[in-house]
């Protein structure tokens, strides 16, 4: 983000997004209140007086990423065919996650945490996923042969699958060149 961009945004928009950063690098654990307020250009009392505590920091960091989630989702029309619709959601929430970096770094440390997957962020993005399938189903474009958690683990797959395992992919692949150039 410029600077001159970074300015623009409300005090509070600035904060959430300095933590979402300094908590997709360090952890909620690591990145303390402090140093989320002197990354935003702020005083911690301005953070306190937000946000109260980390904890709701971090909640509205995670309403930012389901909120961004859903974005990209309703950004494409539930018309066409099943696999048009599908296609087209997937294709919408690649884009926003290619231009928000630090999203997919706090996804990857928020679900595939040391100390388990974050639930509450997890049920979050499930919950929006069945209320997208089931729009879909409602709007007909959806296959109502299928149960709707098998459809919503499906686009669940689709959509977090390769931004998950990407580390991991990327790790066997620089395996396997170093194998085969021996």
């Amino acid at each position: 983000m410029t600077e001159a961009l970074r300015h623009d945004l409300t005090a509070r928009a600035r904060i959430r997004n300095s933590a979402l950063a300094l908590f997709a690098r360090h952890g909620v654990e690591g990145a303390s209140m402090r140093r989320v307020a002197a990354d935003a250009g702020v005083t911690v009392g301005l953070v306190v007086h937000h946000f109260g505590t980390k904890e709701r920091l971090r909640e509205e960091v995670e309403t930012y990423v389901v909120d961004r989630f859903g974005a990209a989702i309703r950004s494409v029309p539930v018309q066409g065919s099943a696999r048009d619709v599908a296609r087209g959601r997937d294709e919408a929430v690649a884009t926003m996650l290619a231009t928000e970096p630090d999203l997919v770094t706090y996804l990857r440390r928020a679900l595939l945490g040391l100390s388990g997957p974050d639930d509450h962020l997890l049920r979050r993005l499930t919950e929006l996923a069945a209320e997208e399938v089931a729009r879909a189903r409602a709007a007909g474009v959806a296959d109502t042969d299928r149960r709707g958690s098998t459809q919503t683990i499906r686009t669940m797959t689709r959509q977090l699958g390769q931004l998950l395992l990407q580390p991991m992919i990327d790790a066997m692949w620089k395996q396997l060149e170093g194998q085969s150039a021996g």
